[in-house]
């Protein structure tokens, strides 16, 4: 099993509109596809960054959730170009991550 940590930084002012499309659209839509989202989450120290983190079983899961989520109509057409106004693609960071022994996430 292992983690994403997946940080992005919202343009000017758009913080809070990127955290609300992402709890009210992006993450269920996700979650209906089997993807497994631990948490979200808004940076205290500053007004752009967001996190969110998500779980997978095996490499094979992740790349059939991939291909579930990223590789449609939907996704390519609707989601993608409207939260390409609400965030910086170019500085996504994406830290895959694995859970210690005594971690309360899992």
């Amino acid at each position: 099993m292992f983690f994403e940590l997946r940080e992005y930084h919202a343009k000017p002012g758009k913080r809070a509109e990127l955290a609300r499309i992402m709890d009210e659209e992006i993450i269920p839509y996700q979650l209906s596809k089997g993807m497994v989202v631990v948490g979200s989450f808004v940076s205290e120290q500053d007004d752009e960054t967001y996190f969110w983190i998500r779980r997978f079983e095996s490499e094979e899961e992740r790349v059939r959730l991939y291909a579930a989520v990223y590789e449609n109509d939907y996704w390519k057409n609707d989601v993608s170009p409207r939260i390409s106004e609400l965030h910086d693609r170019s500085k996504i960071k994406v830290t895959r991550i694995l859970a210690t022994p005594k971690s309360v996430i899992r």
